[in-house]
């Protein structure tokens, strides 16, 4: 399966008084990268043409190895939809440019309408990440 690579560099906004990036800030780079990996203009364009937004259904992570304050990551990413209301991307951080596993991300999303309601994944959204894919 292929993947959507997205660098993050560490602000010292994204650490604890230790200098180590605080826990719920992995959700943040997974969310942005997954804003990179569909495209923001694609997710505008969805929510205003469309009324159609993603929302987290299910997250967990695993953390391995903490990244400090400074350090360059990588957000890689691969994607799977479940059936046709329901993606689950995994999302890994690594330090950039190495094989060095730090988090391990399962983040299962679902779209919803303007009035909250359960709706298939669009199909513009799959297609566009089919071709990514290849």
């Amino acid at each position: 399966m292929a993947q959507h690579t997205h660098r993050v560099r560490v602000y010292y906004e994204d650490t604890d008084v230790s200098g180590m990036v605080y826990h719920s800030n992995y959700l943040k780079y997974f969310e942005r990268a997954r804003e990179h990996f569909i495209g923001p203009d694609e997710l505008v364009r969805l929510l205003d043409e469309e009324g159609t937004g993603f929302v987290v259904y299910k997250a967990e992570l695993t953390y391995k190895e903490g990244a400090r304050l400074g350090d360059q990551l990588e957000i890689r990413s691969r994607v799977e939809a479940e059936s046709k209301y329901r993606a689950i991307f995994h999302q890994d951080v690594y330090r950039e440019g190495t094989d060095i596993q730090m988090v391990e991300g399962r983040v299962e999303l679902v779209c919803v309408n303007r009035e909250q309601k359960l709706v298939p994944l669009p199909q513009s959204v799959i297609d566009s990440v089919t071709a990514l894919l290849g």
